[in-house]
């Protein structure tokens, strides 16, 4: 299994993907949590009230990890939307000047939500080489972020760059082994119109801008929804994503 990282260029949005895997996997127990039966369904919409319960669970899961007596409450059985494959990234932020802390995502559906949501939370917070581990006195400072994404699609090199939903879709770039992503959120913080955005994904897969254009680069966009505290540990908001207006 691939866990991914960002790039250490995006320190500014947080949000984004490199080449590299990394192969950190941590036990990504919350507690007595269990997903509740049921075969995966086709991706849906996910609600506030799962948005909000999936930062708690990424908090609860390093709380936990690091011996923190206040990883809260969690219900005894996940929503039916936590047994579903679900690709999803979460960032851990300084809560004063919003720098990153750490993110490490899945970027595929290749495990149930409730299951990958801990796994990549505790790799963001404790694997990501670019910053020491996040340490049990630090974390009342910082706030979690977690991107849910939707199935990728392969857009039509001719259709580059109208096709692309700036501050909507997210963005993968590919050639051969080499992979670049930039969730949604990334453009409209760093200014960036359709083609910066691509140039951007290009670059976080180690290719030169404009390699989009080329005929053995494959484009994939996603969608993501993206819940965020407002403050360590408090109110989780779902992040209005929309184009750059």
């Amino acid at each position: 299994m691939q866990i991914f990282l960002l790039s250490s260029r995006s320190t500014a949005s947080g949000n984004g993907i490199g080449s590299a895997p990394t192969a950190v996997r941590y036990k990504t127990s919350a507690g007595p949590v269990q997903v509740v039966d049921g075969a995966p369904s086709a991706p849906t919409a996910f609600s506030d009230d799962d948005g909000a319960l999936a930062v708690r669970l990424a908090r609860a899961s390093v709380a936990r990890a690091l011996g923190s007596r206040d990883a809260g409450a969690l219900p005894a059985r996940l929503p039916a939307p936590f047994s579903r494959p679900t690709g999803v990234f979460v960032s851990w932020y300084r809560h004063i000047g919003h720098r990153l802390r750490g993110c490490v995502g899945f970027p595929r559906a290749v495990l149930p939500l409730g299951e990958g949501l801990g796994e990549a939370a505790l790799s963001a917070a404790l694997g990501d080489p670019r910053f020491p581990p996040i340490t049990a006195a630090e974390l009342p400072g910082l706030t979690v972020e977690v991107s849910l994404l939707t199935p990728a699609e392969p857009v039509a090199r001719a259709d580059l760059p109208g096709s692309v939903r700036v501050g909507v879709d997210g963005l993968e770039v590919e050639r051969g082994r080499r992979r670049g992503l930039l969730l949604p959120q990334v453009a409209p913080e760093q200014g960036w119109d359709a083609a910066a955005f691509l140039d951007g994904a290009c670059e976080k897969a180690g290719l030169p801008p404009g390699a989009w254009r080329e005929e053995d680069v494959t484009v994939y966009r996603f969608g993501a929804e993206v819940f965020r505290e407002s403050s360590p540990g408090g109110a989780v908001v779902r992040a209005v994503l929309g184009p750059v207006r």
